[in-house]
């Protein structure tokens, strides 16, 4: 029986003569069930996160023909987190600001894993790979209970935010590597757009959304790409740009701001969701201004020209266009209620900025 990693990595010129759907029925081993290696968290994903190498199929209408080919071997291993809530007394205090409130936080690479709970719940592997970051015990049977009352985090504050953030994980297309970030910070700012900072409640309980698509493949989205280093930031658009060697592959993407003020879901986990009107805010059908959460995934480059063989795991289209236009990001709420009032109250609210740690109280996160 041809083995696993064998079948993940075909070279990319079988893969253009036919989809991973034909790969995978080179071996039924691949095609259903779990990959090999021990549990990662009590959900029950395998193997350094992971489940199944071929299903990167998300519905029966996408072949997944240009997907990357993954070397489920070269996955990265998942880390433990903190078990504990980790904040602490300070005399810091929040710095003013222009006008807009901003709360950020950092959380570590937890894991990978072909799972997705908002996409495809209760249906573990049947996803492309994801990077997860916050929440270690993310599963593809993961609900909003178990992500607010369960799991080690890896954010600052530790199980403070249970959270769960991913994204399509980074594929280095030469030997099917995926890339671990080097760090990940995340943002819930306000105060762009016409939303008055004062104006913005926490976000629910339970709330889940998605920003961008999936099957995009066009360069066009609410995401991008820059290089930075320690002396210049190069804004790159809506592909994967070619970052020299020592610097950093910053991956961005924001999501709406503006809810229902019912729903904690809809149908295609963002109608619930809207974006602000430019400088008019909320509209009518989305009134509940929320912090406006963006992702900022960081990847270190060590390797000339290395960013012009990266694609996300998700990208489904021509290999002859560059990259990253299926960027998208899932947020599922993990916080603790509480501990989400006072950023929002103290730095949001407030205006203020409580860089990436202080909630505004006399406490900070570690």
């Amino acid at each position: 029986m041809t083995s696993l990693t064998t079948i993940a990595t075909v070279s990319r010129s079988a893969v253009s003569r036919f989809s991973l759907v034909a790969v995978c029925l080179l071996a039924l081993s691949a095609c259903g069930g779990g990959g090999g290696g021990g549990d990662v968290t009590s959900g029950g994903s395998t193997g350094g996160g992971t489940s199944n190498p071929t299903t990167q199929v998300p519905d029966s209408t996408n072949t997944g023909a240009f997907m990357p080919v993954i070397d489920v071997s070269r996955i990265p291993a998942a880390v433990a987190g903190y078990s504990t809530e980790r904040l602490r007394s300070t005399t810091e205090q929040p710095s003013g600001s222009d006008g807009t409130g901003n709360f950020r936080t950092v959380c570590d690479f937890s894991h990978m894993a072909f799972d997705d709970p908002i996409v495809l719940p209760g249906q573990p592997g049947r996803s492309h790979l994801h990077t997860f970051f916050g929440n270690t015990a993310v599963t593809g049977n993961s609900t909003a209970a178990s992500i607010a009352n369960s799991g080690n985090s890896t954010c600052r504050g530790g199980i403070v935010n249970r959270s769960a953030y991913w994204v399509p994980s980074m594929i280095d297309t030469r030997d099917g590597t995926p890339q671990r970030p080097l760090e990940s910070n995340f943002y819930y700012k306000t105060g762009y757009n016409g939303v008055a900072p004062g104006t913005v409640q926490s976000l629910p309980s339970g709330l889940r959304m998605i920003a961008g698509d999936a099957k995009n493949a066009a360069p066009s989205g609410p995401f991008s790409y820059s290089c930075h280093s320690a002396t210049a930031t190069t804004q790159a658009g809506s592909a994967i740009p070619n970052c020299p060697v020592g610097t950093q592959l910053q991956q961005h993407i924001v999501f709406p701001q503006c809810w229902d003020g019912v729903n904690l879901d809809s149908p295609d986990h963002k109608s619930h969701m809207a974006y602000p009107t430019a400088g008019r805010g909320c509209p009518s059908s989305h009134p509940v201004p929320l912090p406006e959460i963006t992702f900022n995934i960081v990847y270190l480059v060590t390797e000339a020209n290395s960013t012009q063989r990266w694609r996300l795991s998700s990208d489904n289209y021509s290999t002859s266009l560059p990259g990253g236009y299926s960027a998208h990001g899932d947020w599922f709420n993990g916080w603790r209620a509480d501990i989400m009032d006072t950023f929002v109250r103290y730095c949001d609210r407030a205006a203020v900025d409580c860089g990436s740690h202080l909630l505004g109280d006399g406490r900070v996160m570690y």
